[in-house]
């Protein structure tokens, strides 16, 4: 099992045109920046939650508004992005590869 628990949206990608190792290596580079983003908000949101559990926890107040919860969760997405390692972009990359090919089939 994957340690990736994301969706990649492939809905603008000509999946026709995913050929040879290339072209799905090609793509996968063009999708990572925002697999990247999504990947530490999908992060941010699960950081977020434990941490309202935490404060609620200890009887401190809540910031729990949508639109606090929201910023928090782009920051996050912004900072995982800007501070993947290699190693994980790699990691990532072999998974967008993986996920392309299935959806092609």
């Amino acid at each position: 099992m994957s340690k990736f628990q994301i969706d990649i949206d492939f809905s603008n990608i000509d999946l026709a045109s995913l050929e040879t190792e290339e072209d799905f290596q090609r793509e996968a580079k063009i999708l990572l920046p925002k697999v990247l983003v999504k990947l530490g908000e999908s992060v941010g949101e699960k950081t977020w939650e434990e941490l309202q559990q935490k404060m609620q926890a200890s009887g401190a107040k809540l910031k729990s508004s949508p639109t606090e919860k929201r910023k928090f969760m782009q920051e996050t997405g912004r900072t995982y992005q800007r501070n993947a390692s290699n190693r994980e972009k790699q990691e990532l990359e072999e998974y967008i590869v993986d996920q392309l090919r299935q959806y092609k089939l």
